[in-house]
């Protein structure tokens, strides 16, 4: 347990350090039914209704030419077949509030979280989840409202535009809703703690200065946290985090490490690649 100024304390899960937010490292790979990505439900079906699924989506819209990081699209027409699928197959896709209350859901419930807010995002998967009359939130990089996906851009990888002050309130007059994903999405673990500190924070405070509503869940970029990054949201006063850990939530799951599925095209150089379901429980 780490105890905070406040007198309170938070668990915490074994530090995670991904490689990137989109390639997620499974706990355990071994012979089993469940694939490390999620393409269809069909192999997760059994697994879903064992706890609270989070899924991971990124970009949702065509693929730039030349892009290295594939794995981060998803296209309108898969993205429209997966919703489609978990709502013919009796899944609510209600409010990530929901990942604050880690109860076991009462009949099937899957979340749709979405990383850094690209316009892409905005547009392509808005008229989708209504559609489907699905609820999603936006993880959104505070301090770069309106400009583009520089921390991936300055490595020479595709440059994609982010939502602005517009997009995002469209966003949310649509039903959904918006988190915080840091001001500049650096690997918190890698700076010092007094910048971190200020990373977190004040993207909670910009978004909720400039939008006018409480920002209650954090995202960890690249899912990069360790105890004390995890100390220092807790004292922010985030109600959840979400990891790049992967698996379903369950009642024991620590709030501020919460587990999710990537969401992926199907690709055939996992084929052979499995997740044993076990440890893909909290």
């Amino acid at each position: 347990m780490v105890h905070l100024k406040a007198g309170a304390s938070v668990e915490l899960a074994p530090p995670i350090h991904a490689a990137h937010d989109a390639n997620p490292r499974p706990a355990h790979r071994a012979a089993g039914t469940v694939p490390p990505y999620y393409s269809a439900l069909a192999p997760f079906t059994a697994l879903f209704r064992e706890g609270l699924p989070i899924l991971t989506y990124h970009v949702i819209g065509p693929r730039p030419w030349g892009t290295r990081l594939k794995g981060l699209y998803v296209s309108p027409r898969l993205f429209n077949r997966q919703l489609a699928e978990l709502r013919r197959a009796g899944f609510s896709v209600p409010s990530y509030d929901r990942a604050a209350e880690l109860a076991l859901p009462v009949s099937p419930t899957v979340l749709i979280s979405m990383d850094d807010a690209t316009r892409k995002t905005g547009e392509h998967a808005l008229p989708i989840l209504a559609r489907h009359g699905c609820r999603a939130i936006q993880f959104v990089v505070a301090g770069l409202i309106g400009r583009s996906n520089v921390w991936q851009s300055a490595q020479g990888e595709t440059e994609e535009p982010l939502m602005d002050d517009a997009q995002l309130r469209d966003w949310l007059a649509a039903g959904h809703e918006i988190g915080a994903h840091t001001m500049t999405h650096p690997r918190l673990t890698r700076i010092p703690r007094e910048h971190a500190r200020e990373e977190i924070v004040a993207s909670k405070k910009t978004l909720e200065d400039r939008f006018g509503i409480a920002i209650r869940h954090f995202c960890y970029p690249y899912g990069d946290h360790d105890a004390a990054v995890l100390e220092l949201v807790a004292e922010a006063g985030y109600r959840t985090a979400c990891t790049t850990q992967p698996g379903v939530n369950t009642p024991a799951t620590p709030r501020l490490a919460l587990r999710r599925v990537t969401a992926r095209y199907r690709s055939l150089r996992l084929r052979t690649l499995f997740v044993c379901p076990s440890r893909l429980r909290a």
